[in-house]
């Protein structure tokens, strides 16, 4: 038999603060939850699996209106009339308690309870499902431990959404263990809430799937679901599907020993060329990193905006429409030196170097421009990227601009007056 594992599904994620990138491509990255849930149903049916489990968070929240149950109602249907059955649970962002709207879903749409676990036999096939969703968003109970024994004379599933063995940068819900998991004695365990694809264990398979679209570039590479084939009561092959329309990647550009701003660009474009390939034909949304020490340093914090935008025309001469810039983020270093004479000039621009805020200064200036944070639109600081005036690393940020800024400003008139005083002379 075959059947498909997917899981975080986060139709129809709202990816707020869109808006505030020039020229975003907010329709196909909108609509990138639907296409690649659309392409899941597509990999189903094209290979006549058995079954489709999803693993929790196929919702992102509360829906705004009824668009968004209805969509899936409409995809699943489709798995209907190909017989094919989906056993889903409900995640943190879909809990019970989450949805005020709720469908009824075609009877081929199996859900889990949230108050206990429960079993669902697929006796044509030999497979118990055991499963429970999230009553709640925070569930920190460990479920695993009150699913049932595996059935000896079944292949037995575990479906669950959990944070196993806590790992990182993700909330710690359901928690698990490897060990606890094993003890069930199940053949598969079709895990949820990692947004990283990661096969834990083969002695069951323990397997975490990924989410099916990044969202943002937190979430790079290839999305999608798990494909899996069971010969004998044994699992005989894994095969991760990508299904995401949209990839997210970072490209990282050094800027060592660069001095000017058209050979930053000749930097950046073979980096943006070399993002393509991985793509594989699929919009590619790129979050831009300079590095390194450089004599451009000054110039990039002070023509920020000229060079973010430059580099947009850059990713989009490239690309042709397939590549997108979100963000570039100047990490570099600055080189230049700052005179060593006692004269009022050197002793400012040394001043400007060794300028930083200790933590009541800086807390002083959070303070300052919390009401600014408090006025902003929530679309704004909400989201993976949300934006906070007064968070210590964007203030410190800040700091890095004004420094750069200056400096390059005051060294450039120290030179042109060093270049006046030698061609006087």
């Amino acid at each position: 038999m075959k059947f498909i594992h997917a899981a975080d599904v986060h139709l129809d994620s709202p990816l707020r603060g869109l808006e505030r990138y020039e020229g975003a491509p907010v329709g196909e990255l909108r609509g990138a939850t639907r296409r690649a849930c659309a392409q899941l149903v597509d990999l189903a049916l094209a290979e006549a699996v058995d079954f489709v489990l999803l693993a929790g968070d196929l919702y992102d929240g509360d829906w705004r209106d009824y668009n968004t149950g209805l969509f899936f109602t409409h995809q699943m249907a489709r798995l209907r009339e190909a017989a094919i059955p989906v056993l889903m649970i409900a995640g943190n962002h879909d809990a019970a308690s989450q949805l005020t709207k709720v469908l009824r879903p075609p009877e081929n749409v199996l859900v889990f309870s949230t108050r206990a676990p429960e079993t669902r036999i697929l006796e044509p096939l030999g497979v118990a499902v055991h499963g429970q969703g999230f009553p709640t968003r925070a569930v920190t109970q460990e479920l695993a431990l009150t699913y049932p024994a595996a059935d000896p004379d079944l292949f037995n599933i575990g479906l669950l959404h959990t944070s196993l063995d806590g790992r990182p940068g993700h909330e710690s819900y359901a928690p698990s263990s490897l060990a606890g998991l094993r003890a069930r004695g199940y053949d598969y365990w079709a895990l949820g809430h990692v947004h990283q694809r990661e096969v834990v264990a083969q002695a069951p398979w323990v397997v975490f799937p990924g989410n099916l679209q990044g969202r943002h570039a937190r979430e790079t590479g290839p999305k999608g679901c798990t494909l899996v084939r069971v010969e004998d009561g044994q699992v005989t092959d894994l095969e991760h599907r990508a299904l995401d329309v949209v990839r997210w990647s970072v490209c990282t550009v050094d800027l060592t020993a660069v001095a000017t701003l058209d050979a930053v660009y000749d930097r950046v474009e073979p980096a943006l060329r070399a993002v393509l390939p991985a793509a594989e034909g699929r919009l590619s949304a790129v979050r831009i990193r300079l590095t390194g020490a450089c004599g451009v340093h000054g110039r990039l914090h002070a023509e920020r905006e000229q060079v973010v935008n430059d580099c947009r025309a850059l990713a989009g001469s490239v690309g042709a429409g397939d590549l997108w810039v979100e963000q570039v983020l100047i990490d570099t270093r600055g080189t230049a030196s700052v005179p060593a004479g006692d004269d009022a000039l050197g002793s400012l621009l040394r001043a400007i170097e060794g300028l930083d805020l200790d933590p009541l200064r800086l807390a002083d200036l959070a303070a300052e421009v919390a009401d600014l944070g408090i006025k902003l639109p929530l679309h704004l600081r909400s989201g993976a990227d949300g934006f906070d005036p007064a968070a210590t690393p964007y203030l410190q940020d800040c700091l890095e601009d004004v420094k750069a800024l200056l400096l390059d400003r005051l060294l450039g008139q120290h030179r042109d007056a060093d270049g006046d005083r030698r061609q006087r002379k």
